[in-house]
C-alpha cells in the first residue's frame, strides 16, 4: 500500500476510534502555510488535536517515536492560527497522539494530553 493511502486508512481508523470515545470529527488533514492537522475534534467543550502515526511493523521504530519535539512545535503552531482563525484562542484544548500498527484497529494506541 503506498504511503499516503496507508497514512489515510490509519486517520479514518483513528476518526472511527475517536468516535465510538465519543468524540466529534471537526476537520481532517487541516492545513495552513505552517503545516497541517490530522485531526480537529471536540470532546465536551475541549478541542483536540489529534496526530495519528500508522505503521505497517516496528521496523522504523515505534509509530510514537516519530512525534518528536520538532514535530510538537509544528502541530502547535498550527493549532494556534487554527484557534485564532475560529477566534477560540482561550478555548480549552490538547494535544493527543493516535498510534496505528498495522492496517486494523486492533493495535491502536491513544495518548490523551501527549505534549
Amino acid at each position: 500500500m503506498q504511503k499516503n493511502t496507508y497514512g489515510t486508512r490509519g486517520e479514518i481508523i483513528a476518526s472511527n476510534y475517536l468516535i465510538n470515545k465519543g468524540y466529534t470529527i471537526v476537520e481532517r488533514n487541516y492545513k495552513n502555510k505552517i503545516g497541517e492537522i490530522d485531526i480537529i475534534a471536540k470532546q465536551g467543550n475541549t478541542i483536540v488535536f489529534v496526530e495519528v502515526k500508522t505503521r505497517m511493523s516496528r521496523g522504523f521504530g515505534d509509530p510514537l517515536e516519530a512525534v518528536n519535539y520538532k514535530k510538537q512545535q509544528k502541530i502547535r503552531n498550527v493549532a494556534t492560527t487554527y484557534l485564532m482563525k475560529i477566534k477560540k484562542l482561550n478555548s480549552p484544548c490538547r494535544f493527543d497522539v493516535v498510534s496505528i500498527l498495522g492496517d486494523t484497529d486492533e493495535d491502536i494506541i491513544h495518548i490523551e494530553n501527549a505534549f
